[in-house]
């Protein structure tokens, strides 16, 4: 798309190893309207329920055997198609897999990297809510248990957050349960360009929050699974 090389240049993120990038306002509202509309549309059986979270697997399930191909849907190739356009891929390393995540208020993720399953860029698309990600270095094992927080990066909603090279490899994300976060400019890096101006010590309050995050699974199958 046109303009994106420019547009990267605006939004690298500040004062965090490379390369994070973070657009706000990546998609409009009536785009956003549509994507929750139709997670929300989404059967049941679609959803795998987790502890702290629900999420849906769109394209197959990633595995270290290789990924059963599975065809998306329109609606959400739409989406990658967007992403993809924006030139973040490879030709031969285009986004085949969709993971949602639903997070109410409070609910959140460890401390965690992608790992190999994945091409190492990750792309994510924020509906309904705000979040705070907070990172962490990868320790070894020589190192203490519990790593100290390095930063955060707001992700408003609509915006389209991308994390590739050291960010992927060296560092563990996270998003805290909590149902507020409260601006701290020092630790949150990205406040300059995002779409809104944030104050010192203001809370913001969370909402249901349905992530879009888009990849690549390099090792796919076209088998199909037999069943009985």
């Amino acid at each position: 798309m046109e303009g994106y090389e420019q547009i990267f240049r605006e939004n690298v993120i500040p004062e965090v190893p490379n390369l994070a990038i973070y657009i706000p306002n990546f998609i409009t509202q009536e785009e956003e309207d549509e994507i929750i509309k139709h997670i929300n549309n989404t059967p049941l059986p679609k959803w795998t329920q987790l502890s702290h979270r629900r999420l849906q697997n769109w394209g197959g399930i990633p595995h270290p055997k290789g990924m059963i191909a599975e065809q998306i849907p329109c609606w959400l190739q739409k989406y990658i198609n967007k992403v993809s356009s924006c030139n973040i891929f490879e030709k031969n390393k285009q986004p085949n897999h969709v993971l949602i995540n639903e997070y109410l208020s409070g609910q959140g993720i460890m401390a965690h990297s992608d790992g190999p399953l994945f091409y190492p860029i990750v792309t994510t698309i924020s509906c309904g809510s705000h979040t705070l990600l907070d990172f962490y270095k990868r320790l070894n094992s020589t190192e203490q248990h519990q790593s100290n927080l390095e930063f955060s990066f707001l992700l408003e909603r609509r915006s389209l957050f991308i994390l590739q090279e050291n960010l992927y490899h060296n560092y563990l994300h996270s998003i805290a349960e909590r149902e507020s976060d409260i601006i701290s400019k020092s630790v949150i890096k990205n406040l300059s360009i995002c779409g809104e101006q944030f104050s010192e010590g203001e809370v913001l309050k969370r909402g249901i929050r349905l992530s879009l995050t888009i990849r690549h699974v390099p090792k796919t199958s076209k088998l199909k699974l037999r069943i009985g």
